[in-house]
């Protein structure tokens, strides 16, 4: 099953037995000092190596963004493109967030089963391919298909942020994790400004192919991606752990510190089962849920931008179903106008994360996730009323504003609080519950408002509540903890 190790380094290198720099030397002796790969990378610190790897996991988030992000923008334009009654643009959303459900726990099991990088570079592979199929799908029913093979390959690439947390020093983990976070802020304006520039002249399905821009150059540069040496020590390649540490020293200028760095090789990974031990339990049970109740918010609150907008009088909108439209096909392009609020209220993405870059590690994670959750819930409130275009977008900014801050946090706290065998599958179901948030949301906001905007905010607003309660009761705050290596106790 298991057994632990020690391999020795020296400020020289990796040290062989017979004096080879490019080896390693694994003993049982402890008479020298013992290190854990937290301690390796406190001493190489964090420089030229981390922000390679930065901008290109950075890709792989900006990528996913677009893919998710452009749902609200075709939804409207094929309800009036190809005539699709409102059950069936909802279904066209939700299908996506079905094969991401699918995807995400299959993913982390081959993260933590096969390794981080050949994981992410073909979940990546995967999304780039169906993303670009999509395109010329000719039919309905070409179409949901495969969205849902994309959105199966986005549970893949959401582990980037598990890869990156690997390689990073603890004070600087909630920094960099936090500022690696805004691609996905980048990704969803840069999605809107495609959509403004693309849809009026090229259309729809131009799009689709330049949205997949950003995992084309990832995939382009992925020869240059290491794998975790946290994943490599589990697995027993010590030797290739060590060569990626001393690689990242290299790179960074630094020395590699002398001593014994401890392996824990593990056989059994990435098993749900371990999820569920004592010591990991209620943690599972509740992120499980506040991923579920922050993605339902998330992509409720984006969905529900287009919907607002294309209502007109939101006075009337409030009064119920005669508001509405006078038959499920009646549809709205949207207009330059349109795009515009979009574009404002995606940039709220931004000051959501700069917000939470002094409160991460000041105030620590869960106490940032619940102030998310209850700001989120504080500026919904004014949709209650009747309020003109521009509050409405102010508002629905600032709520966005803290969701997304607190998506990020919790994307970060989420692979801290798992060992190195269960973090990508612990990612991966985390993800999964998500997207069965997502999956819902499109009937709440996109057919539920039209029936009562009431309801459809109370049911946002009840959510967001219970999910801050939720993150107050969570029993590990990991600001300032290094990572767990495995479930093993060590010696």
């Amino acid at each position: 099953m298991s057994h632990n190790d020690y391999c020795t380094i020296t400020s020289a290198g990796v040290e062989s037995e017979g004096g080879n720099t490019s080896a390693v030397r694994c003993k049982a002796d402890k008479t020298e000092e013992t290190l854990t790969v937290d301690d390796v990378l406190e001493t190489i610190g964090f420089g030229k190596f981390q922000w390679k790897l930065f901008i290109l996991t950075g890709l792989s988030w900006t990528g996913e963004a677009m893919e998710m992000m452009i749902l609200s923008i075709l939804s409207p334009q094929l309800h009036c493109e190809w005539r699709l009654p409102s059950y069936m643009v909802a279904v066209m959303t939700s299908v996506v967030f079905v094969g991401t459900s699918v995807g995400s726990p299959l993913w982390g099991h081959v993260f933590d089963k096969f390794g981080r990088r050949v994981g992410l570079i073909t979940s990546i592979c995967w999304t780039t391919f169906y993303g670009l199929l999509s395109a010329f799908a000719p039919v309905y029913g070409w179409l949901l298909v495969l969205r849902s093979l994309v959105g199966f390959g986005t549970g893949g690439s959401t582990q980037s942020i598990t890869l990156y947390s690997e390689f990073l020093p603890v004070k600087m983990r909630g920094t960099y994790l936090m500022l690696l976070s805004l691609f996905w802020a980048i990704g969803c304006v840069f999605e809107v400004v495609l959509a403004l520039w693309i849809m009026p002249t090229l259309g729809w399905r131009w799009l689709l192919i330049v949205s997949t821009l950003p995992l084309a150059i990832f995939i382009c540069f992925s020869f240059w991606l290491p794998e975790s040496p946290r994943f490599d020590l589990l697995t027993g390649n010590t030797e290739k752990a060590m060569a990626t540490l001393q690689r990242i020293a290299k790179e960074n200028g630094k020395t590699m510190p002398q001593g014994k760095v401890i392996t824990h090789e593990q056989k059994d990974r990435g098993e749900i089962k371990d999820l569920f031990t004592p010591e990991f339990r209620r943690s599972t049970l509740l992120l499980w849920f506040i991923w579920f109740v922050i993605s339902f918010s998330y992509f409720g609150i984006v969905l529900l931008t287009t919907e607002l907008f294309q209502s007109g009088d939101q006075c009337g909108t409030t009064q119920g179903v005669e508001a509405g439209p006078s038959c499920n096909l009646a549809c709205k392009y949207l207009t330059s106008a349109d795009y515009k609020d979009l574009l404002w209220t995606t940039l709220a993405e931004l000051p959501g994360v700069l917000l939470m870059f002094p409160l991460i590690d000041r105030i620590g994670r869960k106490k940032s996730m619940v102030l998310s959750f209850f700001m989120f819930s504080l500026f919904i409130l004014p949709l209650y009323a009747c309020i003109e275009r521009v509050a409405l977008t102010i508002f629905i900014s600032i709520a966005r504003a803290f969701n997304t801050g607190g998506f990020k946090v919790a994307f970060i706290y989420t692979p801290e609080v798992f060992p190195t065998e269960t973090r990508a599958l612990a990612l991966g179901t985390c993800n999964a519950m998500a997207k069965l948030g997502s999956l819902i949301t499109p009937f709440v906001s996109q057919v539920m408002l039209w029936h009562s905007k009431y309801l459809t905010l109370s049911i946002y607003f009840g959510c967001s509540i219970l999910a801050g309660i939720a993150c107050l009761i969570l029993p590990v705050e990991t600001s300032g903890r290094g990572l767990q290596e495995s479930n093993l106790k060590q010696e």
